[in-house]
């Protein structure tokens, strides 16, 4: 016998040859399903020996007002950052002026293993989701694209009629810390990018190339290596890179955290900085205006990533024919790090 509990609306509907919203409305009892469509679809749902009580049923029919934050990739340097806590406090803000409640459960690679992204969500009852931190080789992110559950993405470009997202512009955010350096009068400067699985690193090397480009400044591939999103591996990055090639005089970083990995290296090599290296970070976070020397850096808003992606996926759950896509702008806050050449 099959499995009561696997069989959903989602499955009624692909055996009909329906949409999920008739499925839905023929169930309850709507009149504007036409007699003939309801009992084709009441037959096919005895036929799979669907429950009105599973889950899956429940959480397109009966709203929870329940939210889920997905969080995945937090890690020790996690603390420093403050990346998720500020994006928390602007879900937590808009959520607060909604009759929804917000719940928080993470995912690591063996919890993936074990259950779907659909059971993650079904087993804790949410109406739709927000996913932060999540890379772009991430087992779920096809599942999240397939699945019947409304989520937005944090600094994710996937779009559908369930699906949103909300980023910062990551290309002109670079190309502002790279041009502020070129108006330094650097012309040797490195980057020190995230990684290869980030839609944030591939949009802030376009900025890095662009900015370059349009000075009319050689692009050195050599000079392009990813931290990782580290600390620690930023730093050991930047020394070999340093050591290679003495004449770089200043990095722009994929993130702040690496910023202050690169501000190490240079402490280890015996450069000043900002006087023999200028460094431009990317996120202001809280340490950006607090070590010593303050980091230059391309601030982004945090809790206004939070805040509209919170919306967004509220509008997306009314049904609400608005735009699935948020680009929010950033701001270059030029600190002690960063000085004429």
């Amino acid at each position: 016998m099959e499995d009561l509990s696997m069989t959903t609306i989602k499955d009624i509907a692909k055996a009909a040859g329906v949409s999920v919203t008739t499925v839905s409305r023929a169930l309850n009892g709507y009149s504007d399903v036409s007699e003939k469509t309801r009992k084709k679809i009441q037959e096919i749902a005895k036929e799979l020996n669907y429950s009105p009580n599973t889950l899956a049923r429940s959480l397109v029919m009966n709203k929870s007002k329940t939210i889920g934050l997905l969080i995945s990739g937090i890690n020790k340097g996690s603390i420093k950052d403050n990346f998720t806590f500020e994006v928390l406090i602007g879900l937590n803000q808009y959520i607060g002026e909604t009759d929804y409640d917000l719940i928080i459960f993470s995912t690591t690679s063996t919890k993936q293993r074990e259950k779907t992204y659909s059971q993650l969500c079904r087993e804790r009852k949410v109406d739709g989701v927000i996913i932060s931190g999540i890379r772009t080789d991430d087992s779920y992110l096809r599942e999240v694209v397939d699945s019947e559950i409304p989520c937005v993405l944090i600094d994710i470009p996937i779009e559908s009629s369930t699906v949103g997202y909300v980023t910062t512009d990551n290309i002109l955010g670079a190309k502002k810390g790279v041009q502020h350096l070129l108006e330094l009068n650097h012309q040797n400067i490195a980057m020190m990018n995230g990684h290869e699985y980030a839609f944030v690193s591939k949009q802030r090397l376009e900025g890095y190339f662009q900015a370059l480009e349009e000075h009319g400044s050689k692009v050195n591939l050599n000079w392009v290596v990813n931290g990782d999103f580290d600390e620690e591996k930023a730093e050991e990055q930047a020394i070999k890179l340093l050591n290679l090639y003495p004449e770089i005089s200043a990095f722009f970083c994929a993130s702040d955290l690496m910023a202050m990995g690169v501000m190490k290296a240079a402490k280890r090599l015996n450069r000043r900085v900002p006087e023999d290296l200028s460094i431009v970070g990317y996120d202001d976070i809280l340490l950006a205006e607090h070590i010593t020397p303050a980091l230059s850096t391309i601030a982004q808003n945090k809790v206004a990533l939070g805040y509209e992606a919170a919306k967004l996926l509220i509008n997306i759950l009314e049904n609400e024919d608005k735009a699935h896509i948020i680009t929010l702008p950033t701001e270059l806050k030029v600190r002690d790090t960063s000085r004429k050449r």
